[in-house]
């Protein structure tokens, strides 16, 4: 089975500021954070419910953990249908919560 990946508003505008606030300190390392970010969602596709639950009674509700240099980020997303998964947040690990 194939899911398609959506991004809300939200979480285009949180990649949007965790390139800015890279972006400001290392270009490349920048640039290689959105692709790393893009293909950790591919995996998506084909293995959304291999991720991490939120919330123990919500099996559509997850996170993917991605790896980046000494720490990475979370993206949290949810399971629409059998065909859909809608990337909700994204956030840095160092960050409190999503925005």
């Amino acid at each position: 089975m194939s899911y398609r990946i959506r991004y809300t508003a939200d979480a285009r505008a949180d990649l949007l500021r965790l390139y800015a606030f890279l972006l400001e300190r290392d270009a490349p390392a920048a640039r290689r954070a959105l692709e790393t970010l893009r293909k950790a969602a591919e995996m998506l596709e084909s293995f959304p419910y291999t991720c991490r639950k939120v919330e123990p009674d919500n099996a559509y509700l997850r996170e993917l953990v991605v790896s980046f240099g000494e720490a990475g980020y979370v993206a949290l997303f949810e399971i629409e249908d059998e065909r859909t998964v809608n990337i909700l947040a994204v956030r840095h690990q160092r960050e409190d919560d999503y925005h």
